[in-house]
């Protein structure tokens, strides 16, 4: 395993287009959700839950993108609704992060989608430190009502993120980073 402190330095996202299997093993993906589960989470209100997309699953999904997009963009071209239908089929495993916010009188809404977000973050970090490449993404289906009820979400549901897990195909480069004295001040 990595040293945490380097991989959270040299931790960048692979593009879903430059991985291939394998993909994470059935006790890897099991650690890759118990360490997204593991993230601060004021009220242990656990405001996320995660969606496994692979094999066939991950065609399934597309099917849906694809018909709502076809339906909502009725002169579009068959190559456009092609991409829409691959959209997950790139990377051999896709986690989709959902989020949703319960009332609560200490752990305000935005707390709670903050969570998600964490629960994102630590699954592409696990991803990473067990040697995949990871990209968190999202994309106008991942906003789209008829889409996310097409998945399963419940109507207060939303999707914090896709996660695209897979074996880089090459080397990936970084890109450059926020200069630290650009962002940050003393109070």
């Amino acid at each position: 395993m990595p040293d945490a402190i380097e991989l959270l330095k040299t931790r960048r996202s692979v593009k879903p287009r430059e991985m291939t299997g394998p993909g994470p093993s059935p006790a890897e993906l099991e650690t890759i959700l118990t360490i997204g589960a593991r993230v601060p989470d004021h009220g242990k209100l656990a405001p996320w839950r995660f969606i496994i997309f692979e094999g066939d699953a991950r065609q399934r999904a597309g099917e849906v993108i694809a018909k709502v997009f076809a339906r909502k963009n009725p002169g579009a071209p068959a190559a456009d609704i092609e991409i829409e239908r691959k959209r997950l089929t790139d990377a051999p495993l896709v986690i989709g992060i959902v989020s949703f916010t319960r009332p609560h009188p200490k752990v305000p809404a935005f707390e709670q989608e903050l969570s998600a977000g964490a629960s994102v973050m630590n699954i592409v970090t696990a991803a990473t430190a067990l040697g995949y490449g990871a990209c968190w993404l999202t994309g106008w289906f991942s906003f789209d009502r008829d889409v996310l009820d097409g998945l399963g979400l419940k109507p207060d549901e939303k999707l914090a993120g896709l996660v695209h897990i897979g074996t880089p195909t090459k080397p990936n480069d970084d890109r450059p980073r926020p200069v630290l004295s650009e962002i940050v001040t003393r109070f």
